[in-house]
């Protein structure tokens, strides 16, 4: 050892090891905090901000949590805002603060009059690291306040836990609805609190008169059981059920208080079903009737799977009429009309790949890309002479579009392709068609191009054209909604351009 190098004493050593476990300690609370704040929004009706130190006098929103009860206050996302004691004092003074909580205090979000109250998030040390914003309109505080005492008690044990980071499993339930029904069992497993929703759906099940002050026990198995295995292992716990045809979804959370002069330790022994320090006070359970929504999905599902079997099926009938088109040009003694023949095959084939992507991907979008890159295979494979070597190239992102926009655009493709390739390639025996797709989300272009003979001399597209662009024009007219034009440029290009329909509707 050289003489510039010190050795720590224990003292230094032990102290900074505390300050390293204290550091961890604090970042696990915060994690399970985090985890908590969400289900907390919900059952408060309101809306959580986590703030986290930022330097000296200075915080920033760690965490936000929007409620899905009510309609929150922040549409935006507000983490990594910053807080000072210009803009926000009402933080620093909980991050500095000795105290256990803060009084409600009115604001202002914007026009809209809250109610606010700030509570310091207390790590291993005793000093907070942290402090959660509650923030609620108006209203909802009011009703808030003539709600019965005891949903209030069971609401401030949750909140007291949230912060000491002891709701166990919390990240397991699903979350809380505006139409879940609330009640609060003490720890007698007595029936403390039913709100209005709960009330309403036990008398679906033939429960007509008051259940406040009877056992759990006599209410019904399912409650029981889920009260008492909650209680037993100290977590949050979620089960669903079939009683008198209805399907219930319940939630149950444990509810605990500190024992009078506890300091409890940030981390619960897994052996121990509930936190060190503290005694059971109860459950609250949140109770959800999800019949309809199942018979809606179940009938849902039937649909798709109906829709699907349509698909399959036109795809499979338009594959048989090619079919017996092929037969009927290899008999044909014309060359007209089998080139009349073919192209008609191509044209029924290309809508058959858009039912064939209906009919798999259970869905009424389409990726255009997917379906250009089949025609231009299915192309290679059926009108390419073989005694020449024109390569074809797809060029382009995923382009997504309405199954009638899809259609019209396999028809597209495909009738400018086998332009490109009868006209440009007559009398050449090699050479390159390429397609590009182009999306910037309201318009999407469509460029097939050539480097074939080019345009006949005073070509003009409203006029000359076979039968190929004829039909090219009246789809991006008529069902695009679009413009169509065609240029010599090394070649011929063939440009379609036309405007998205939004998905899921129609464009008028």
């Amino acid at each position: 050892m050289t003489t510039t190098q010190r050795r720590e004493s224990p003292e230094q050593s032990s102290e900074q090891f505390a300050r390293h476990k204290a550091g961890g300690l604090d970042a696990d609370l915060l994690e399970r905090v985090k985890q908590a704040l969400p289900l907390i929004a919900d059952l408060s009706r309101s809306d959580l901000l986590l703030y986290v130190p930022d330097g000296i006098n200075k915080a920033r929103v760690a965490f936000q949590a929007r409620p899905r009860s009510i309609f929150p206050l922040y549409a935006s996302d507000l983490v990594g805002s910053a807080a000072d004691t210009s803009s926000a004092p009402w933080v620093l003074r909980a991050l500095s603060s000795t105290g256990t909580r803060r009084a409600v205090q009115s604001a202002l979000v914007g026009d809209v009059p809250i109610m606010r109250q700030v509570l310091p998030v207390r790590g291993a040390s005793g000093r907070p690291i942290a402090a959660v914003s509650l923030e609620t309109n108006l209203l909802a505080h009011e009703r808030h306040r003539r709600r019965s005492r005891v949903f209030q008690r069971a609401l401030h044990l949750l909140h007291d836990m949230a912060l000491r980071g002891e709701l166990s499993g919390v990240q397991a339930l699903s979350p809380f609805g505006e139409h879940d029904g609330i009640v609060v069992i003490d720890e007698q497993r007595r029936i403390r609190y039913m709100s209005g929703i709960a009330t309403n759906l036990y008398r679906h099940i033939g429960y007509m008169g008051s259940l406040l002050g009877q056992s759990v026990y006599s209410v019904g198995t399912a409650d029981a059981e889920l009260t008492d295995a909650a209680l037993k292992s100290g977590a949050c716990l979620e089960r669903e059920h079939k009683e008198h045809g209805r399907v219930w979804v319940r939630k149950v959370i444990p509810l605990y208080t500190r024992r009078p002069g506890w300091s409890l330790p940030l981390i619960r022994p897994p052996s121990l079903p509930c936190p060190p320090g503290t005694i059971p006070a109860g459950v609250l359970w949140t109770v959800h009737d999800d019949t309809e929504a199942r018979e809606k999905e179940s009938e849902l599902e039937a649909k798709n799977a109906m829709v699907q079997e349509i698909h399959h099926r036109v795809k499979n009938n338009l594959q048989a009429i090619a079919s017996l088109l092929r037969m009927q040009a290899r008999r044909a003694t014309q060359p007209e009309v089998e080139q009349a023949l073919g192209e008609s095959v191509n044209r029924i084939l290309s809508v058959a790949v858009v039912h064939e992507f209906l009919s798999c991907n259970n869905a009424s979008v389409i990726d255009v890309h997917e379906v250009a890159q089949r025609i231009v295979d299915q192309m290679t494979q059926s009108v390419m002479d073989p005694r020449k070597t024109i390569r074809f190239e797809l060029h382009g992102t995923s382009t997504y579009l309405s199954s009638q926009q899809a259609t019209a655009c396999a028809l597209v493709v495909n009738e400018l392709l086998q332009n490109a390739v009868e006209h440009g390639y007559r009398d050449r025996d090699s050479g390159l068609v390429s397609v590009q797709l182009t999306d910037d989300g309201e318009w999407v272009t469509i460029v097939v191009g050539d480097d074939g003979a080019g345009l006949p001399e005073d070509f003009d597209l409203n006029e000359d054209g076979g039968l190929g662009l004829r039909i090219v024009r009246s789809l991006v007219q008529g069902d695009l909604k679009g413009r169509f034009e065609i240029r010599e440029e090394h070649g011929v290009k063939a440009i379609v351009a036309f405007p998205k329909t939004p998905l899921g509707g129609s464009k008028s």
